[in-house]
């Protein structure tokens, strides 16, 4: 099956526009992914990757296509404009969403939800699902999702309730001394006033949303939204009879899970667990 690159959308997104600008020239001058990588001396899968708009460079990129096709600082100018938009469009509309939320719910399948991850457990995360990815991506990300949390602390911070399944809290990721203080800022976080955390315990068995991730959005005078995602996509749903079906599921878990003063309890045991697995064995 011949490859079928990307739609793309440069009226739309600045990301877009740049991957698009390589595409064009890339084929007026009748080479391939192949070639331009080899004359730019920079990885043909990650160069693939910019061309969708899936990621951004993060290095001497800009200037290299430039001196490339000499568009005279043309890339370099749409960088700019490009590297403020840290997730790509397939995320934006969510991210939109979510920017505007009054109130946020959240249940994770056995991850930290972003919104609560510590940067050094969001590097662990993401680099999981980004293996070949360049470290400077990486850490664009990382900051792409601290951003996100730092919309919790303003002034008028909009409601958060977290569903935390104990699976995330007992997994492994980065090694003992990121996951007890991951256990450290889930405990901090769940003292603010307009957070709410709960752990769904391995006691509570099966539930509807086994193996997915859901979040709810309540925005101002308009109809609750929906993000559902498992291992490969994420669904924004807008139909309110699914919206309907997907509340109920999340009362449901809700239920199901423990307490916040249970939960607290809980985060603290586990990380007491993982304060003993990285102390020293003598």
């Amino acid at each position: 099956m011949p490859f079928q690159p990307r739609e793309l959308f440069p009226d739309r997104s600045a990301r877009d526009l740049f991957g698009a600008e390589i595409r064009r020239h890339r084929e007026k001058a009748d080479m391939s992914l192949r070639r331009l990588a080899e004359v730019l001396n920079y990885s043909k899968s990650h160069l693939a990757r910019i061309e969708a708009a899936e990621c951004l460079p993060y290095d001497d990129l800009p200037a290299k296509l430039d001196a490339c096709f000499g568009t005279d600082g043309l890339f370099a100018r749409l960088y700019a404009l490009a590297k403020n938009e840290p997730f790509p469009g397939k995320y934006r509309r969510m991210m939109d969403i979510e920017r505007h939320a009054a109130v946020i719910e959240e249940y994770a399948c056995a991850t930290i939800p972003g919104l609560l991850q510590t940067a050094e457990l969001a590097r662990e995360s993401l680099r999981i699902g980004n293996r070949h990815a360049p470290d400077a991506e990486i850490e664009a990300m990382v900051k792409a999702r601290l951003d996100r949390q730092a919309r919790l602390d303003k002034p008028q911070p909009r409601e958060c309730w977290f569903i935390v399944d104990e699976a995330a809290l007992r997994r492994p990721a980065g090694g003992p001394e990121v996951m007890c203080r991951q256990m450290e800022s889930l405990v901090e976080r769940g003292t603010h006033p307009y957070v709410t955390i709960q752990v769904l315990p391995f006691s509570a068995g099966q539930h509807a949303e086994a193996g997915n991730s859901l979040m709810l959005f309540t925005l101002p005078d308009e109809p609750m939204f929906a993000y559902k995602e498992d291992s490969r996509f994420g669904t924004i749903i807008e139909d309110q009879g699914v919206v309907a079906k997907l509340r109920k599921n999340y009362d449901l878990l809700r239920a199901m899970a423990l307490s916040p003063r249970d939960s607290e309890a809980m985060i603290q045991a586990v990380m007491k667990e993982w304060t003993s697995w990285g102390s020293p064995r003598t």
